[in-house]
């Protein structure tokens, strides 16, 4: 359901599918059976050829009886192309017409257009364009069926689905593709074995990003993370005032840790006194580059980009956005 929702997004697809829906409702419900078309006044021209012979027989007895020219020209040519030939098929006894009756009103049909003394011109009418109406009767409920269509899977389908707002962890990850990672062989540098980008947003307040490092062959030679490690204030979303960068080595009995500080935890007594116990402290601030070294790796912690605020706290008290480049090298 949520992949069909996905699809519906696409406005192309929202309007074919409304189309369709749009047919299946108003053809066969709605055109077929709710509101069929009735026909109503249709011209002689459209009726059956049983029907239309009645109705010759009609007009050919109306002018026996009361000789108007120009209303039984007018009524014949109502018939349109199909009354010639039926005229000629007309045979006396037909309908209880005698052979004069017809022969007399053939002699009229066959008369010169131009009226003769005393006569008034016959105008010539074109059949009523009932099949037509038909058609427009068919387009415009095609047309309103299929805005019904769209707007019901508007309604139940594009207005209902989840708006969908990204999380911290997941803008946190757009910039971690985004970030410049550092060029170390241009810097006359080794290149490091393990290189990774890791961002902080507001917000993310189960923030732990970890990695392992590998050799180039593969071996499993330790692990290297960055955490929360200490915040301020109250109330949601958390303040995060201090982070712990730390390096793993499996040579190692012991994990090296050090602690990323705002300025304001940096320049706090207690904080800092309080923070030391989990590494040696550090004050944040862009490009800085921080060193921690095990038995036999080498970490690098660059601050690549950092945002601080503060508010009802004070001045830079807390991280906003924090994103650090973290590159490990074998001690030789």
């Amino acid at each position: 359901m949520d992949k069909i929702r996905e699809q519906l997004r696409n406005p192309l697809i929202s309007a074919i599918a409304g189309f369709v829906i749009g047919l299946i409702i108003g053809l066969p419900v709605l055109g077929w059976g709710l509101w069929p078309v009735k026909w109503v006044n249709a011209d002689p021209s459209q009726l059956r050829d049983d029907y239309k012979q009645e109705y010759l027989c009609l007009v050919i007895d109306s002018y026996a009886r009361k000789g108007d020219t120009a209303i039984a020209m007018q009524r014949f040519e109502a018939l349109g192309e199909s009354g010639g030939s039926l005229l000629d098929a007309l045979k006396p006894g037909t309908c209880n017409l005698s052979e004069g009756d017809i022969n007399s009103f053939r002699a009229l049909v066959m008369r010169p257009t131009v009226p003769l003394p005393g006569e008034t011109a016959v105008p010539t009418q074109p059949p009523a364009a009932g099949g037509g109406s038909r058609v427009g009767l068919v387009v415009l409920l095609c047309l309103v069926t299929l805005g019904v269509g769209a707007g019901l899977v508007y309604l139940l389908v594009i207005r209902k689905r989840p708006v969908k707002t990204e999380s911290p962890a997941g803008m946190a990850q757009d910039l971690n593709r985004q970030a410049e990672r550092t060029d170390f062989a241009a810097e006359g540098q080794e290149a490091p074995i393990s290189q990774y980008m890791t961002t902080y947003i507001m917000g993310d307040d189960l923030y732990d990003d970890s990695f392992s490092i590998d050799s180039p062959t593969g071996e499993f030679l330790g692990e290297c993370g960055v955490g929360i490690s200490e915040t301020i204030g109250v109330g949601d979303p958390k303040k995060v005032t201090a982070f712990e960068v730390w390096l793993f080595d499996k040579n190692d009995i012991q994990t090296v840790t050090k602690v990323l500080m705002s300025p304001h935890a940096f320049n706090d007594p207690a904080i800092r006194q309080r923070l030391e116990s989990k590494g040696e402290p550090i004050e944040v601030a862009k490009e800085r580059r921080v060193l921690l070294e095990t038995a036999t790796l080498q970490l690098e912690a660059r601050v690549v980009d950092v945002s601080l605020g503060g508010g009802a706290l004070p001045e830079n008290s807390y991280f906003e956005r924090l994103t650090l480049e973290l590159a490990v090298w074998p001690k030789s």
